[in-house]
């Protein structure tokens, strides 16, 4: 749900974001939206983000983030606050103290919430691998699945439905995970 009606440049949303630090916004299409997680959102996230930095971190493969601020220097429209990213360590940059990381991640994952659409997940999944980003996940947690969501050579955008097990494909080689660890919130 967008929070302001008016149309902002990324630059105008980061100082906006800046003076109200104690929420999680996004800049989407120039309208700043605040992400509300839910409990069972975090519950999966954290189902996710622990074995995969767990992975990450002993080899040395780059960083695993929880609710970090990307966008392009040079998009105005878009500031992007994935649940959980991975940037690989030959794209790292310095650590970024104050705003976005200045480009996208290599994986997004995107937690659907009561009030994400399908629609909108996938649309900011093509946005993501138009931008720089080479994997995407977009996990229901009610349906128990994941879309796994990759860009070929061509551009073309392929989406494909995990139930079982989700591996890292060629961003996080080796990586895998069963699904019924990623839903189990017990």
């Amino acid at each position: 749900m967008a929070i302001q009606k008016k149309l902002y440049t990324a630059d105008e949303f980061e100082q906006f974001a800046e003076a109200d630090s104690d929420r999680l916004l996004e800049l989407i299409d120039g309208e700043i939206y605040e992400k509300m997680p839910t409990e069972e959102q975090g519950l999966v996230a954290g189902n996710i983000y622990s074995p995969m930095w767990n992975f990450v971190k002993p080899r040395k493969l780059g960083r695993v983030g929880i609710e970090v601020r990307h966008r392009r220097p040079e998009d105005q429209r878009y500031s992007l606050l994935p649940d959980l990213s991975f940037t690989s360590a030959e794209r790292l940059l310095p650590v970024v103290e104050k705003g976005s990381v200045p480009q996208m991640p290599d994986l997004v994952v995107e937690i659907k919430s009561p009030d994400d659409t399908c629609k909108d997940l996938r649309v900011e999944a093509d946005y993501y691998l138009a931008n720089g980003s080479r994997l995407v996940w977009l996990v229901y947690p009610q349906r128990k699945a994941v879309e796994v969501c990759t860009r070929d050579s061509d551009g073309n955008v392929h989406r494909r439905t995990v139930t079982d097990v989700l591996d890292g494909g060629d961003v996080l080689p080796g990586f895998t995970l069963p699904l019924s660890e990623v839903f189990d919130l017990s």
